[in-house]
């Protein structure tokens, strides 16, 4: 059988849960950890009589991974690349990770394997306003939003909308903080935030960089619907129960209800199909249900976490199904 390629960062717990499943069931996987590579790396890839030929090993082992017998390829989470010198000059970095970046993505663009998901899909399906119109056009309802650095705009939408407007980040809840060092970094993570008077008096600063608002919907609760090669797990999250979940449920410290809900067909057969237009094998998406049952898109995270979920609706084997979907495809291959 073919073998299976984690490509990750160090700290993943989701790969480590999944590896693990995956070396008890005999399939033991190779693990690439990006933030680790390429110092601790070692690959050739080369071009020989019309045949590409790629390998990988950790630096100091003796066998090889020979590309060619990867069967399946989960593509997990990002990492800052590690070089053998910590000395380098600013130029001397920038051109080494170009450099990097283009060795490693030249090395397993050439696999012709299962991919959950392929990087080119991952990249087209994360744009948050692309996946609005994608949302609108394939039968979902979807919030009044707009993406702009006029503060005019800002006080002009904010006139039109019935109700109350929320600002959100589009790329980094955490405000980029995972792409700095520790000691440089300033603030938190941004929380879906109501914008009050105080916020529209400072409007102004909207001309400092795109910044995205939305209609606030009223909830009656939230689905995290998780699209896991051919299974469909949707939660159901009683945001409304803590004040402190009422605007964004990703406030862990409130103890609210997480449970497992069966999704009408058309809407489940809707997730399923919204995900699979990216050529994507997973997805997570997060969804309102109104006061008045109407269902609202809100984003698909295309390597959304999906390890909380599972372990506050324990019946959920998402492990086992993430597991289950690269062993399979490997086995195809």
């Amino acid at each position: 059988m073919k073998k299976v390629l984690i490509v990750t960062n160090s700290h993943d717990l989701h790969a480590d849960l999944v590896a693990a499943k995956l070396e008890a069931g005999g399939q033991a996987p190779f693990r690439l950890n990006l933030d680790a590579f390429p110092r601790d790396y070692q690959i050739c890839l080369w071009f020989a009589d019309g045949v590409l030929r790629g390998t990988i090993r950790h630096a100091g082992e003796a066998a090889w991974l020979d590309l060619g017998h990867v069967g399946a390829v989960w593509m997990r989470k990002p990492g800052d690349h590690a070089f053998a010198s910590d000395d380098l000059s600013a130029q001397e970095l920038a051109f080494a990770r170009l450099e990097t970046e283009h060795a490693l993505f030249s090395l397993i663009y050439t696999l012709d394997c299962y991919w959950m998901s392929h990087p080119v899909a991952l990249r087209g399906a994360q744009w948050k306003g692309e996946q609005l119109q994608r949302a609108a056009r394939m039968g979902f309802r979807i919030p009044d939003s707009l993406i702009t650095n006029v503060p005019d705009a800002v006080r002009r939408f904010r006139g039109d909308i019935a109700g109350d407007l929320v600002f959100k980040a589009m790329s980094s809840p955490m405000l980029a903080a995972e792409r700095v060092a520790a000691d440089q970094r300033t603030v938190g993570q941004l929380s879906t935030t109501i914008v009050d008077q105080a916020m529209m008096d400072n409007v102004e600063a909207v001309a400092e960089m795109p910044c995205h608002f939305q209609q606030y919907i009223p909830k009656q609760y939230e689905l995290r619907v998780t699209v896991i090669g051919e299974q469909v797990f949707a939660a159901k999250i009683h945001s409304q129960d803590d004040e402190r979940t009422a605007i964004d449920s990703r406030d862990m410290s409130a103890p609210i209800r997480y449970e497992a809900a069966t999704l009408p067909a058309v809407l489940r057969q809707r997730c399923v199909d919204f995900v699979r237009s990216y050529d994507l094998a997973y997805g997570a998406l997060d969804l309102i249900v109104t006061p008045d049952d109407d269902v609202v898109f809100l984003e698909n995270n295309p390597v959304g976490q999906f390890l909380y979920i599972e372990q506050l609706i324990p019946e959920f084997k998402m492990t086992d199904a993430v597991a289950d979907a690269l062993v399979e495809g490997a086995r195809c291959r």
